[in-house]
């Protein structure tokens, strides 16, 4: 079997994978063939750079977080993940990691990402998105982040509040996103 057969193979359904990845599982490849392969990969079987050294096959925004391990979902695209908001957004991948935050490309899409503390990096849970599971903040979560990059609030949103689940994470929180939080959960009261 050709590498290349191998390859689609066993990555050709998971969301992304990396060239480390690749390179253990072709265990015995040379440098100089793995790239080829890489390039044989990208011109003739649909093979997508997410980022240096991240790819997936799959032709679908919402694998762009994985380029960012760890991470997850959150901001206006939980929101729309959850059914919260109605609107479509652009996927906005928040992570702990050392990186430029800002606007990036992926397959003629926009997608955002955001660099948050490791100490405010919690509050998230898998959902299963069409074959694939994602990282997606829940509702409280959400929230905090949305107030903490200074984010408008929908209104739906503190419908769906769990106070008891919001009191722990804000204890997780530093003092002033933990003041910011209860200061607007008053305000709509």
């Amino acid at each position: 079997m050709t590498y290349t057969k191998k390859a689609l193979g066993h990555f050709g359904n998971l969301p992304a994978f990396t060239i480390t990845d690749l390179r253990v599982f072709l265990k015995g490849i040379k440098p100089r063939y793995l790239n080829l392969l890489i390039h044989n990969l990208r011109s003739k079987h649909g093979l997508r750079r997410i980022v240096k050294g991240v790819y997936t096959f799959k032709e679908e925004m919402q694998v762009v977080g994985f380029g960012f391990r760890p991470f997850y979902y959150g901001l206006q695209d939980a929101l729309s993940l959850r059914g919260l908001w109605e609107q479509e957004t652009n996927p906005v991948v928040i992570t702990p990691r050392k990186m430029r935050s800002g606007m990036r490309h992926f397959i003629g899409g926009n997608y955002l990402v955001r660099h948050i503390s490791r100490r405010m990096f919690f509050g998230f849970e898998m959902i299963k998105y069409y074959d694939f599971w994602i990282p997606v903040s829940d509702n409280e979560k959400t929230l905090i982040d949305l107030i903490y990059f200074k984010e408008p609030v929908p209104g739906e949103l503190f419908q769906n509040i769990n106070k008891k689940k919001l009191r722990i994470y804000l204890k997780r929180c530093p003092g002033h996103v933990a003041r910011m939080v209860d200061k607007r959960m008053k305000m709509r009261l």
